[in-house]
This record gives C-alpha cells, structure tokens and sequence, in this order.
C-alpha cells in the first residue's frame, strides 16, 4: 500500500475512528485508569498530528499509535509499576488479541458468551463491571456473603474464558 500523507480534517476524523477505541482498550489493557487512557489517547493523536506521518496501511498505523500511547504511559510515571521488559510481553498478548481489527472480533465474542449467562452469574457480572458495585452490593443485592459474591464470579470467568476460547476455536 502507497503511503498517504496525513492531512486534511477528513484524514484525521477517519484515523482516529477507525483507531481511537483499540488505543484506548490497549491503554486500559496496560492498566492504565480509564481517565489516563482517555488523556493518553488525545496526546496519541496530537502526536500523530504534530509528526510528519504518512499512513500506510491500517495495521502500521494501529502498531504506530500504541507505540506512541505505550511511550506515553511508561512516561507517565516517576518509576514505572512493573518492569519494562514485561512491556513486550503484554504486547504480544495484545497482538493475539487484537488481530487485524483492533479486538472487535474477540469483544464480540465475549458479548456472546456474557448473552449466554443467566441468573445470579449474569447480574453478577452487570453489578461488578457495568454498575463498579462492590462485593459487599453485589451480595446485598443477590443475598450472598462477599466470599460467595467473590466465588461465583471466579467461577462466572472460568466460564466465560472457557466459552470464549471455544468461539475462537471454532472460528
């Protein structure tokens, strides 16, 4: 693919659609909190626009804006908060993730095994990661002890882990 200068407003909106979410997902995935992934994903495409760029396909471009969103995380911080040799491990994780199109395909997957969970497992899941309830709320409201509350959402991972990997499978 021909490399193509980035320029005009149009050029910018359509890079940073097509790339905005999976920057963002990678800068959470590094544990950055959501309000640094958002800050680091603006400084992201500032840099893209302050550098002499030239996009020349999805995929460099996508590895091009986690380097530079990587590079903005470690940076940070006083003392990183974990070794940045394991910064390259996470990334090939990531890379298994991600594929072509940024994790969507695996999202998607994860969407339809959390359609398949009923019950306790589902509103557990809902109450934890959708609403940020705490064990103690979750338990109040599912009449379990937070060991219970701790418990079935191990077991509610395991699953979903498990029918994930059997999409992937399949696929």
């Amino acid at each position: 693919m021909q490399a193509t200068p980035i320029r005009s407003e149009a050029d910018v909106a359509r890079v940073v659609q097509a790339h905005q979410a999976e920057v963002w997902r990678y800068l959470r995935y590094l544990g950055a909190p959501a309000e640094l992934a958002d800050d680091l994903v603006q400084e992201a495409f500032l840099r893209l626009l302050r550098a002499p760029f030239e996009e020349r396909s999805p995929a460099a471009t996508a590895a091009w804006l986690r380097t530079v969103a990587r590079n903005l995380f470690v940076k940070s911080f006083r003392a990183p908060p974990f070794a940045l040799a394991g910064l390259d491990e996470l990334e090939a994780v990531w890379d298994r993730f991600a594929g072509d199109d940024g994790g969507e395909q695996s999202l998607a997957r994860l969407r339809d095994c959390l359609d398949r969970l009923d019950g306790r497992a589902r509103d557990a899941v809902r109450l934890c990661y959708e609403e940020r309830r705490s064990r103690r709320e979750i338990g109040e409201r599912l009449g379990l002890g937070e060991d219970g509350v701790k418990s079935l959402l191990r077991r509610t991972r395991t699953l979903l882990r498990a029918c994930v990997e059997r999409a992937e499978a399949s696929a």
